[in-house]
């Protein structure tokens, strides 16, 4: 788009472009989402911005009606696998607060001068200004959903210090931490105690109770819950570990999130990775736009306009959980990994209803026996290898990844396959183009649409969906609980 088209997305307040870009007003020094409802600026007084952290560092601050930070994220940063799309994926992650800019540059195979110039360019501010941007969003979510002190969200927010967590917060958005906390009245309840309440924006539609009933019906027990349109898990997070409890927003355009954290300076990490668990970031229509113009795939868009391909809150056990849901059933894979979870999970200090565990993280995996694993004695030499390597580093699924080098170190693992490699691409790297020609699944519903489900047909098939194929492969296997088409 250029700046013109932005515009006129800003004048009809499309709301499908909130978080892609932000518009500021030069006149009132204030940046928004493309929707709010407070902007009707004239052309001469608007710039535009690709990130609010480049609005912030262009000197504007947030909002105060439409909370432009709070904004679904950008849908291009998951679907890019060049280095900038890892680079924001990992700056979303946390990476700058923990490593600093030298660490995020060395995982991605480049120097900060570099990086440096690769994210001025396009997402409009360096790294710094980035994580700063997300510190920021991190502090507000604190000061207005719990009651800590502010000494505690200054460092717990990742602020190196009081007073640049005080001048930050003012100079984004124009209010002290204590005049965010009093104007905060609106929120959704007072959450539990030791818990922080938040919402998670998205792009409508979204099919949530779909999206749930894909992962209840793939819960672990002792990790995972689903019951009554509530979906709980256990997290393992940089600092510590956590549960996440989500549900629908009492309006739509949110999830509503509840975390309970052992360190509240995860919260940043836990937020990321709850929004790639539910995929809430990704441009619907343009997912729809390209399968539901496609003969065969349009019956099943049209049945489920909002489905998501979901992600995972941790890369390495959904890949360990792959390889156990190699040739059986989902209620099976689900026994299987129950059971290495009371065997080999770490117990939470304070469990909360079913959850009782962290799943096992790849270095206990990779030290056991693969004798003493409770699947054949192949898969389970296959699990110890997997572990072993991503433990070693050998195989990188964190958000940085680059997914072409880890989809082909995966595949040159003992007993890792097309199938389970590219499943782990499609959900544990976000891949948003994966197409799992072979699983049978995918098969089966081409047969009942008509089409030939060997195969190479299949792949045929699949070249008119990119790059939304992980998309269409969703659908394929919704498709199968819909009643069969009666018969020409």
């Amino acid at each position: 788009m250029d700046d013109d088209q932005r515009y006129l997305a800003v004048r009809s307040g499309d709301a499908r472009f909130d978080g892609v870009f932000f518009v500021a007003v030069t006149s009132t020094g204030i940046y928004c989402r493309p929707s709010c409802p407070a902007v009707t600026p004239k052309r001469e007084n608007t710039r535009f911005h690709p990130s609010a952290a480049a609005a912030q560092a262009a000197g504007f601050r947030a909002c105060k009606r439409c909370r432009p930070d709070a904004s679904p994220g950008s849908p291009e940063w998951n679907v890019r696998a060049d280095v900038v799309g890892r680079a924001m994926r990992l700056i979303a992650d946390g990476a700058v607060d923990r490593d600093g800019v030298g660490g995020l540059a060395a995982a991605l195979g480049y120097s900060e001068r570099q990086l440096n110039r690769l994210l001025a360019a396009e997402p409009g501010a360096g790294p710094l200004a980035l994580a700063r941007a997300q510190r920021a969003q991190t502090a507000r979510v604190l000061v207005e959903t719990t009651d800590l002190t502010m000494s505690e969200i200054a460092f717990a927010s990742g602020f190196s210090s009081i007073r640049q967590f005080n001048d930050t917060v003012r100079a984004v958005f124009a209010r002290s931490p204590t005049e965010l906390r009093r104007a905060s009245a609106h929120r959704d309840g007072a959450p539990p105690p030791g818990t922080v309440a938040l919402r998670l924006a998205y792009r409508e539609p979204l099919d949530l109770d779909r999206l749930f009933a894909f992962l209840g019906a793939r819960a672990v027990p002792g990790v995972e819950e689903y019951a009554d349109g509530v979906y709980r898990r256990v997290l393992r997070l940089p600092h510590g570990s956590g549960v996440a409890e989500l549900r629908a927003g009492a309006a739509p355009g949110h999830v509503r999130c509840l975390l309970a954290l052992d360190e509240v300076r995860d919260l940043g990490a836990a937020v990321q990775r709850c929004r790639r668990l539910l995929d809430l970031d990704t441009d619907p229509e343009a997912v729809s736009g390209v399968l539901g113009a496609d003969p065969l795939l349009a019956p099943a868009v049209a049945r489920a306009p909002g489905l998501r391909a979901p992600g995972h809150v941790d890369p390495a056990e959904l890949a360990v959980r792959a390889v156990i849901g190699q040739q059986v059933s989902v209620a099976a894979a689900r026994t299987v990994a129950g059971r290495l979870v009371e065997r080999y999970g770490k117990p939470l200090t304070a469990p909360s209803g079913g959850l009782t565990h962290t799943f096992p993280d790849p270095d206990t995996l990779a030290a056991a026996d693969p004798a003493d694993l409770p699947m054949p004695r192949g898969r389970a030499r296959a699990l110890v290898a997997l572990s072993a390597a991503i433990a070693a580093d050998d195989v990188d699924l964190g958000p940085g990844a680059d997914r072409d080098a880890a989809a082909a170190r995966l595949r040159a693992l003992p007993g890792i396959g097309p199938w389970t490699a590219d499943y782990i691409r499609m959900r544990a790297l976000g891949d948003p183009d994966v197409f799992l020609a072979t699983d049978l699944g995918v098969r089966h519903a081409l047969d009942r649409l008509g089409h030939p489900g060997d195969p190479r047909s299949a792949e045929r098939a699949a070249r008119a969906w990119s790059p939304w194929r992980s998309y269409a492969t969703h659908h394929l296997w919704e498709s199968l609980s819909a009643p069969a088409a009666a018969p020409a």
